[in-house]
């Protein structure tokens, strides 16, 4: 498992390269090449957004995400530079696709809401996200993030960082997938 930052422990050593694609996935046992899923909070229990509270369900949801090309962004000329979660009757805001289906098989991403990311070209971003987590059941204040919603009594909180806009580290990036914790 690789772990992409280690939150309480202050300080990341480097700043990882910004976000260029969001996903739900439907299981956490084989992620899309290139992609890292949030399969454990930042307290250690598991990430499932789809929770269901009266019966143990067998449906599971998981936040997933890349910083390499994908076949929607395939020369990383975008990259990822805000996260909304709003209820499925609200309008959608202004420049933010929905993620509406799971990236792996094509099923209903999430039950009353809807996650929007909003994407622009890398050239025009100077802060992007780089790093997402999902909160379990300790209640503070995430430094350096920005908490997006709750969902199933778990929090979605996001990192922004500074673009790297150079085509050589642009090249390097990455294709290596892992967990994220």
């Amino acid at each position: 498992m690789a772990d992409l930052q280690n939150i309480s422990g202050g300080k990341a050593e480097l700043q990882p390269e910004a976000i260029t694609d969001i996903g739900v996935l439907a299981s956490k046992k084989e992620p899309p090449a290139g992609y890292y899923i949030v399969a454990q909070t930042t307290d250690g229990f598991d990430a499932n957004l789809w929770k269901d509270s009266i019966f143990k369900s067998k449906v599971t949801r998981y936040l997933c995400f890349t910083r390499a090309a994908t076949s929607k962004n395939k020369q990383l000329c975008n990259v990822v530079v805000d996260v909304k979660l709003i209820d499925l009757k609200d309008c959608l805001p202004e420049g933010f696709t929905p993620i509406q289906d799971t990236t792996d098989t094509q099923e209903q991403a999430l039950r009353k809401e809807r996650l929007c990311v909003k994407l622009v070209p890398r050239h025009c971003a100077d802060m992007a996200i780089c790093n997402m987590v999902v909160q379990g059941k300790s209640k503070h204040s995430l430094t350096n993030y920005t908490f997006i919603g709750e969902l199933n009594g778990l929090g979605i909180w996001y990192q922004l960082g500074k673009v790297i806009k150079s085509q050589d580290t642009v090249l390097k990036t990455s294709s290596t997938a892992g967990v994220a914790r």
